[in-house]
């Protein structure tokens, strides 16, 4: 299969990250994160991220951050979100045809995030009609969240068993290396679009379809599927 052909011939499942990809959710997550870090004494968002781990949810990574005080300050740090998220969140041009042109063409649509329910189900209608998705699945509700294969087992688990999971049948598209890992693992192809939300590249490799955004994206959809 060449890098640029999206023919989605055989294909049975779009899987999609949420922050960064569906979304543009990190100005309000950096906002709010940004109002808990000084009540722990700790410096700002840029100053400690990089005490994360890279195969960790943003959620799970509170207990590097926080210590003993990270479920206290997750709660605190979702109020904050919650409240802000409404005004702030947004989409990025495309998304929405790119989603209606695989419902009209018979492909399940699903999303596939670590992030945790409560937040997603808050913002999710904020920018889509939540029954455009055939699934979703956040973090902690498969056995394993990504960048593990389990996790997109666990998604597409009503259409599909994992021996058929392969990269003409299920294809991921994400943003960061966490996505291309899960998709490799499970067996399915890696589409990425964009920068990391968390700026963590690795060199361009073949077997990663990159994109700069879902307007290319959508174009080459529409171009490799020429009727």
């Amino acid at each position: 299969m060449l890098k640029t052909d999206l023919n989605i011939k055989g294909l049975k499942a779009a899987v999609f990250d949420w922050d960064n990809t569906l979304a543009e959710s990190r100005s309000t997550l950096v906002y709010a994160i940004n109002q808990i870090l000084p009540q722990y004494g700790l410096e700002n968002w840029d100053k400690v991220k990089d005490k994360r781990d890279n195969n960790l949810s943003f959620k799970d990574n509170f207990s590097r951050i926080f210590g003993d005080k990270a479920e206290e300050a997750y709660a605190k740090y979702s109020e904050v979100y919650l409240k802000n998220v409404d005004k702030m969140i947004d989409t990025f041009p495309k998304t929405h045809e790119t989603l209606n042109f695989f419902k009209k063409n018979h492909v399940a649509v699903m999303i596939m995030t670590n992030k945790d329910r409560v937040l997603l189900n808050h913002e999710l209608p904020l920018l889509f009609n939540p029954k455009i998705f055939d699934n979703i699945v956040c973090g902690h509700e498969a056995k394993e969240d990504k960048p593990f294969a389990g996790h997109l087992i666990w998604t597409v688990k009503d259409i599909l068993k994992p021996q058929e999971i392969n990269q003409t049948t299920v294809w991921v598209i994400g943003d960061s290396p966490m996505d291309s890992c899960c998709a490799h693992a499970a067996g399915a192809r890696s589409i990425r679009i964009g920068k990391s939300i968390w700026g963590d590249e690795e060199n361009k490799t073949d077997d990663i379809c990159f994109f700069d955004s879902f307007v290319d994206f959508y174009q080459s959809l529409l171009l490799s599927n020429l009727k």
